[in-house]
């Protein structure tokens, strides 16, 4: 006769029911150990791959094909069939590693990537020929040809493979357009993504007043073409480019923010800019001053400054990495970042001064008052350049009074357009450079000369492509002056080896408000982000900020800086003495 024996009872000394924590049966030791499914038709054959980049057990293989004819998908000749997913993929991973850690505040300080060597999986060895892995098949995903995924017609990079002199490449990190001090106070941080989604509608401004003297736009630049070509004079005019603090007119006004259009615009084409740039902001009362450093980012042009691969300057010295030394120095080249914004900004201003008629007829307009920077011991000429102090008024509802002062500026009227002197028929002139189209830094830009004429709309796509911030601002700057028209030049260097001299072959009309369209400017996210910062800016107290753009990320950075920064005194370590107080400037 069969006999019962009675299991071992745990009792639970906590006085609860089930079993108790502190004394599990011997079938519970497994419980705390994770379990992750499995079939029996899957192969233990290793428990641990570090090379498996496909997550689910599955290798990639890039070496030659089999004889039998490529995979399906370029997988190794015995993977699972397209659609059959593997048993259990679909569940977490209960071994995978999670590193809990806030690696945020860590940053490299050798960030020069490793040389990577040729003959590699994307070299053009044994290993990607036909019916290989899939990078160099016909017809693959990735192939670079006519509407391929990387490059191609109709692709991100015209004609280039993906990996091609990738070790050539340094790794572009960039340089803050300010040093950021250890006494600073970082107050908020935005991205990008969040600055977009900002709205908010402004009405048509308010003339406070007209400054300066304009004289009319040479139409016979209109009809230059490559053929025709002119060349690019140097003219020797003064052109002012005063801060919002030093404007003695601006401070006459009733408002709540004061700017000019530079600053304003590139406020409103933030979302688009890839290289840093900061905004000094100074609150006094109720009021707030956006102003631009002496030599900072707003008083030159970039050049290319979205494209995929843009120019870049020689690589210095970390000071942080005594190990990081570079054997020979390299020279400034013509076609880097920094020499090619210098090229750009003499460009933009001798074309403007270029392309005005100076002598009547038709003669220069008298705005209402004269140019409030140019002083009685001036002996240059003054050039072409209005005036247009306007107010924007930046509140949502009709109890909020938050006005925004801004000097505007427009170079040259166009004649027979109306009357200037009530805004009618102003220009704002701008020009477009190229320096060499087989240059590292050209994004694939067409040669002017062959295919201006012929092919106008290919090359203003790629200006569009790889110059998209800058043209944005332009046309942001001429909304808010409310120009007319907007002239871009197209001039290019006599040779690709010598910046110095420069032809202009063509030149072209667009209408502000149209091609803000075509480049999708949206002016209502431009005002959504200055009321944005504005908000930021009153809720602290009075004193002076700092407004940075990241230098390799998308985010912007408010700081709160000394009262005496970016004006000279600061780096002086004088110690007040005998009791008495120091003032510090505004």
């Amino acid at each position: 006769m069969a006999s019962f024996t009675l299991p071992t009872i745990n009792d639970n000394a906590d006085g609860g029911w089930g079993p108790s924590s502190s004394n599990l049966p011997p079938n519970f030791k497994f419980k705390e150990i994770p379990y992750a499914p499995y079939s029996k038709s899957d192969k233990l054959g290793r428990f641990a791959d570090w090379n498996d980049i496909s997550g689910d057990n599955r290798q990639m293989t890039f070496g030659p094909a089999s004889s039998q004819g490529p995979q399906r998908g370029g997988m190794s000749g015995r993977g699972r069939r397209d659609g059959q997913p593997a048993f259990g993929s679909g569940t977490a991973s209960a071994f995978a590693y999670f590193h809990a850690e806030d690696e945020s505040s860590f940053s490299l300080v050798d960030t020069k990537t490793a040389a990577t060597r040729r003959g590699g999986p994307l070299g053009r060895g044994r290993g990607g020929g036909r019916g290989g892995a899939g990078y160099a098949a016909r017809g693959g995903a990735q192939r670079g040809g006519r509407g391929g995924f990387y490059g191609g017609r109709g692709g991100g990079q015209r004609g280039g493979r993906r990996g091609w002199r990738d070790w050539e490449k340094n790794n572009r990190v960039r340089e803050a357009s300010v040093a950021i001090s250890p006494e600073w106070s970082m107050l908020e941080e935005i991205e990008f993504h969040r600055l977009a989604k900002l709205r908010l509608e402004v009405d048509e401004p308010e003339d406070l007043g007209t400054y300066g003297r304009l004289f009319p736009y040479d139409k016979s630049y209109d009809r230059v073409t490559t053929r025709s070509e002119k060349p690019l004079q140097l003219v020797d005019r003064i052109k002012y480019n005063t801060t919002t603090s030093d404007d003695p007119v601006i401070h006459e006004e009733t408002a709540t923010v004061y700017t000019t259009d530079v600053i304003l615009a590139g406020l409103m084409c933030a979302t688009r800019s890839v290289n840093p740039w900061d905004i000094v902001i100074v609150r006094e009362g109720n009021k707030l001053f956006f102003d631009k450093r002496d030599g900072g980012p707003f008083d030159t042009v970039t050049v290319n400054e979205n494209a995929s691969d843009p120019p870049q300057d020689p690589a210095t010295v970390n000071p942080n990495n005594p190990n990081e030394k570079i054997a020979v120095p390299e020279a400034p080249t013509i076609n880097s970042a920094t020499s090619l914004s210098l090229e750009a900004t003499y460009i933009n201003q001798n074309f403007g001064f270029q392309s005005v008629i100076e002598t009547p007829p038709p003669p220069a307009v008298e705005l209402e008052k004269p140019n409030p920077f140019y002083g009685p011991d001036e002996t240059e000429p003054l050039a072409s350049c209005g005036y247009r102090y306007r107010v924007f008024d930046l509140g949502i509802t009709e109890d909020e009074d938050i006005k925004l002062c801004v000097r505007t500026e427009v170079d040259a009227y166009s004649a027979g357009q109306g009357n200037p002197r009530q805004g009618q028929g102003l220009v704002t002139i701008r020009a477009l450079n190229e320096f060499d189209p087989r240059a590292p830094g050209a994004g694939g830009a067409l040669d002017w000369r062959t295919k201006l004429d012929s092919q106008r709309g290919a090359v203003v796509a790629t200006e569009m492509k790889n110059n998209s911030c800058k043209l944005a601002k332009w046309t942001v700057q001429s909304v808010l002056a409310g120009a007319d028209t907007m002239k871009i030049g197209y001039i290019s260097r006599v040779n690709p080896r010598d910046n110095t001299r420069h032809v202009i072959l063509s030149t072209q009309s667009v209408r502000p408000t149209d091609f803000a369209n075509q480049l999708n400017v949206s002016l209502a996210n431009g005002w959504g982000i200055v009321r944005t910062v504005t908000d930021l800016c009153m809720k602290q107290p009075e004193g002076k900020y700092v407004l940075v753009k990241d230098p390799n990320k998308p985010v912007i950075r408010l700081y709160a800086v000394p009262m005496n920064a970016f004006t000279g005194e600061d780096d002086d370590d004088d110690v007040p003495f005998d009791g008495e107080d120091t003032e510090l400037a505004a």
